[in-house]
């Protein structure tokens, strides 16, 4: 047990019990009073002697009372408290995971489906705020102070380091659900820049070993250690284990959800339409099962709001890390079991039907028993999928056989070849406008004396257009594919690892250039999109023909999924439908023109102001909220775009879709930095417990039997 103000109850105590034994002993002024009888003299006699000052007291159950409520009373004034689990320190920081799977409802687990992880997690930490050291009245003691951080895939300081309970337990209270995965790297980084710097003290002596000047010396960006911290989690962290603490620092992690928390969700989602015949549509579901049993869904895709299909699905059970089936399989294997994560069961189910127009696709599921489906945000997913169309397409080359093949098998509206003379000869006229895509193969247009690319939309093969470039003194060397994106909506399409290119060029990408590397190889850059103002364009700079490409059926789908890629008029999120997640920056490129921007997010009635660049690029974010957000705008329409009274909207689709985040089940134990750090579960958390209020109750108590005995006295 510990008291925070003993001084204060201690001068009180010096003064009180003092003051009222001498109101036992004080003498009372009387008054003569006729009486009708001596009956009532003995009486008085006594009185007398009661009050007679400076005579010993006889016993008083009064005064003992009376005592005992003053007792109560300064014990509460000297503020008695006992410490549990929480760490002891004078600044604390809290890190409250706000995450998707912090919204799976078993935050109380007698309870399941009544209260949210995050809501459980806050309801502990303004449990912690309460039990914080409050400043002495004298001055004699510091107050504990803390630092609110909420954290998903980033991390935000919701309130400073301070003593002020009301500030902190608001700051928590505000705290809004995300629907973002969640990275702890991020949260403690940010938790240790607010520590104060360390600071040395230079001690500078005489010959004689005597102090002539003492100066403090801060290190800038060295911390101090031994920070507490107070992870509230269900501890779904995936890069735990790379997060970085200080050996000094003390971490409670705090557990909030059940370890065998089931689920199922939506994990992946994925349209395409056919080369061969652009209205057929093949729309593929991934589910995801982390109970242990199978589970039973009703999976319903709807277009536009309206329901088309609806079947069911059977999602295997998850698995165990170790068979656990055997009846003789004693009480570790089954701990062993708990503790290491399961596998969870997956299913998938695909539906082709035609849809020549586009629009919002949407899949949803209904689970047949609620109790093994915890987490609403991944029972319901969206992608855009652009209208069925045709592009016009143009070649310019020298003869490129393999290329040639590649084209005429794709359903294009139309193909025509031109030599570069016939090219330069067309350009700037209605002619050359007419095409969607235009593919230049081993040259290029001159543009201000380098090789360019006009506003328009390009494949760009065997030629490196500006800001590209190629290294002074260098050749070109041979090269292996080593990594390609696989989330972008080219090349998702395309297993490059058996790509061999003869001659790769060392490729210069000037800092600032707006080209983006889409493939690595062993010897630099392979693969580039450039996207600016009015260009949009895929490059390729080396020959196909000097490589083992033209060989792969790859080539033939890049070549197929590039014209598709770069002729669509739509943002880059209505072209690859999943791209766009919660925690991610929503980023687009409206048409030129465009003004009077409005966002509107998932489930607001407002809608946010964006000002667009010069090229008409759009960002907003980090999104926080799944679902549909909505663009619009006056000005021209793109391909897809719809326009409602003078103003042109844009959909985009933002899913969770994270096997990791769908898997809810609460980790049993935390390792950061390779050190398991302590579990403390919520409903186990112990505070300070404050034992004042009891003292305060317990005097009161008493002063009711004074009062009582009191009156029982004055009425004999």
């Amino acid at each position: 047990m510990t008291w925070l103000t003993p001084t204060i109850a201690g001068i009180a105590a010096a003064i009180a019990v003092p003051s009222l034994i001498i109101l036992y002993f004080l003498k009372l002024r009387r008054r003569d009073v006729e009486i009708s009888t001596t009956l009532l003299w003995k009486k008085t006699i006594q009185d007398m002697q009661a009050n007679a000052p400076f005579q010993r007291l006889r016993k008083n159950i009064l005064l003992f009372l009376q005592l005992l409520v003053l007792a109560g009373v300064l014990l509460a004034l000297a503020q008695p408290q006992m410490r549990g689990l929480i760490s002891g320190g004078t600044q604390r920081i809290i890190l409250i995971d706000r995450s998707a799977s912090m919204a799976a409802t078993d935050g109380d687990a007698d309870n399941p489906g009544q209260m949210s992880r995050l809501d459980k997690a806050k309801e502990t930490a303004l449990k912690l705020i309460d039990s914080l050291r409050e400043p002495s009245l004298l001055g004699s003691g510091t107050a504990d102070e803390a630092m609110i951080i909420a954290f998903d895939t980033t991390a935000e300081v919701r309130q400073q380091f301070t003593a002020d309970k009301a500030r902190l337990r608001a700051a928590i209270e505000s705290i809004e659900p995300s629907d973002a995965p969640s990275l702890l790297s991020e949260a403690l980084r940010l938790a240790r820049a607010h520590l104060p710097d360390k600071v040395l003290t230079d001690v500078v002596t005489d010959d004689a070993g005597n102090e002539v000047s003492r100066e403090n010396i801060t290190i800038e960006g060295a911390k101090i250690g031994g920070a507490t911290i107070h992870l509230f989690s269900d501890g779904r962290l995936p890069d735990a284990e790379e997060a970085i603490t200080s050996e000094e620092d003390k971490v409670t992690f705090i557990q909030v959800g059940r370890t065998d928390a089931a689920n199922v969700g939506i994990t992946a989602m994925r349209a395409d339409r056919a080369f061969d015949s652009p209205v057929e549509v093949s729309l593929y579901v991934g589910l995801q099962n982390t109970a242990r049993t199978p589970q039973e869904v009703e999976l319903e895709l709807l277009i536009d709001g309206i329901t088309t299909r609806v079947t069911k699905v059977t999602i295997p059970p998850a698995i165990a890390p170790i068979s656990i089936d055997d009846a003789d399989a004693d009480e570790d294997a089954q701990r062993l079991a708990d503790l290491l994560p399961w596998t969870p069961g997956v299913a998938g189910r695909t539906f082709e039907f035609e849809q020549t127009a586009g629009g919002v696709f949407a899949v949803q599921i209904t689970p047949t028993e609620p109790e093994s489906d915890l987490l609403p945000v991944d029972n319901r997913a969206w992608i855009i999928v652009p209208p069925a169309r045709q592009l016009s397409v143009a070649l310019v080359s020298r003869g490129n056989l393999f290329l040639i093949t590649a084209l005429q098998g794709l359903p294009l509206a139309r193909l025509v070849q031109y030599t570069p003379g016939q090219y330069q000869s067309a350009a700037g006229t209605d002619e050359i406008a007419a095409f969607d895509v235009i593919i230049f193969d081993g040259w290029l247009p001159t543009i201000d004396g380098q090789p360019g690319l006009p506003p328009g939309r390009f494949l760009v093969l065997n030629a490196i257009p500006a800001p590209l470039g190629i290294a002074a003194g260098t050749e070109p060397q041979s090269a292996t594919v080593l990594d390609w994106p696989r989330d972008h909506a080219v090349m998702r399409l395309l297993l490059l690892d058996k790509l061999r290119i003869l001659y790769l060029p060392d490729i210069v990408n000037p800092d600032g250039s707006d080209a983006t590397v889409l493939a690595e190889t062993d010897k630099g850059p392979a693969i580039f999109e450039i996207s600016r103002a009015q260009t949009r364009a895929l490059v390729v700079p080396f020959d196909i023909a000097e490589s083992t490409w033209p060989l792969d059926t790859s080539f033939v789908v890049f070549v197929g999924a590039g014209v598709n890629y770069v002729g669509q008029e739509g943002g880059v999120f209505g072209a690859s439908g999943d791209a766009l997640r919660p925690g991610s920056v929503l980023t687009d490129r409206l048409p030129i023109g465009a003004s009077a921007v409005r966002l509107r997010a998932p489930g607001d009635s407002d809608r946010v102001g964006l000002e667009p660049a010069n090229d008409g690029r759009i960002a907003y974010g980090p999104i926080r909220r799944a679902g549909l957000y909505e663009a619009s705008w006056v000005g021209p329409a793109g391909a897809g775009d719809t326009t409602d009274g003078g103003r042109v909207t844009r959909t985009y689709a933002a899913n969770l879709l994270d096997p990791r985040e769908s898997d809810i089940a609460a980790a049993p134990l935390l390792r950061l930095s390779g050190e398991t750090v302590m579990l403390q579960d919520a409903d186990e958390t112990e505070a300070t417990i404050r034992l004042w209020p009891w003292a305060i109750l317990v005097a009161l108590a008493i002063l009711m039997l004074e009062w009582y005995i009191y009156n029982r006295k004055v009425h004999v």
